[in-house]
């Protein structure tokens, strides 16, 4: 996977990218919506975006999989990606490893 960079003189930061396909895009907005509608306090956009940067960023999801996935593993995914993801690279932080990550 290509990162992009923003080069900073001596050291480059790198830029988070939130690429994702169609299909992928609109899996997303169906899994934001569905978290925004269960968990008091998601924002669906901001969700919408943190899913995007993991998916794009080193730790693709079984996307289809965690939408249909039920409320304990949706819980554990949703909130973990949340609380774990690091917004200014797009990784996730602290061993969290989504249940619905690519293997």
């Amino acid at each position: 996977m290509e990162l992009a960079a923003i080069d900073e003189g001596w050291w480059t930061v790198p830029r988070v990218t939130f690429k994702t396909s169609r299909r992928d895009a609109l899996t997303i907005a169906r899994i934001a919506k569905r978290a925004a509608e269960i968990f008091d306090g998601v924002d669906e956009l901001s969700l919408n975006m943190d899913l995007s940067a993991v998916h794009a960023n080193g730790c693709p999801l079984r996307l289809r999989d965690l939408l249909d996935a039920d409320r304990a593993n949706f819980s554990h995914d949703i909130r973990g990606i949340i609380c774990f993801l690091d917004r200014e690279t797009g990784k996730l932080h602290g061993c969290f490893r989504p249940r619905c990550a690519v293997s």
